[in-house]
């Protein structure tokens, strides 16, 4: 059986990965798709309790230890979903990968973002998505989507979430065959047919068949 397409969405909080990647899904399905949907961190038992760790704003945390329990959750759902599924042929969205973490612990943290690359692809085996899609949108118009209290790393300030935003589309230019940046202010409906015409553009260059 040929392997599956692995595909993330990434971006700053507020820019709709989650919408995005339900929408994503639920197109691939319809073109015959067995998919996989997932989140990272989480999305396994080991991962959801490291996220609730990571996510608490009670807790204080360096850079370099948030990146290792990043990275721990990840090798989690690795191995536990995300291989498993491409080894039945199935497709997997992911909400964040590997790519989140250069860019929050990276350039936005302060660590080297070569060095958290080659880290995260120990931890990974290697793996990396066929494609990510940054939903770039303005750090203003992502903090007023918010809702309701903000978690630890939402609440790292303006200053932090800037860089984050230079991090993603700095990495985006480097890898652009790999990423791919969207312009996520226009409506739900032309986001999602933006990340279609990505999606479907790899789909046909590179098929499994």
């Amino acid at each position: 059986m040929n392997r599956g397409w692995f595909i993330s969405l990434d971006g700053i909080d507020g820019a709709g990965k989650t919408t995005q990647c339900q929408l994503l899904a639920d197109w691939l399905r319809e073109r015959g798709h067995l998919v996989v949907v997932c989140r990272d961190p989480g999305s396994t038992p080991v991962g959801d309790r490291i996220r609730e760790l990571l996510l608490d704003s009670r807790s204080a945390m360096e850079p370099l230890c948030e990146s290792y329990l990043y990275m721990a959750s990840r090798a989690q759902l690795v191995q536990q979903i995300v291989q498993p599924a491409l080894s039945r042929g199935e497709t997997v969205v992911c909400d964040r990968f590997l790519l989140a973490t250069v860019v929050y612990q990276g350039h936005a943290g302060g660590l080297a973002p070569e060095k958290l690359w080659d880290i995260g692809l120990f931890g990974t085996g290697g793996l990396l998505p066929d494609l990510t899609l940054v939903l770039d949108l303005e750090e203003r118009i992502c903090a007023e989507r918010k809702q309701g209290p903000r978690d630890r790393m939402e609440s790292k300030g303006d200053a932090f979430v800037q860089k984050v935003r230079r991090g993603f589309l700095t990495e985006a230019r480097r890898d652009p065959a790999r990423i791919r940046v969207i312009d996520a202010s226009q409506p739900v409906e032309f986001v999602a047919r933006a990340i279609r015409e990505e999606v479907g553009r790899v789909l046909v260059q590179h098929p499994r068949t």
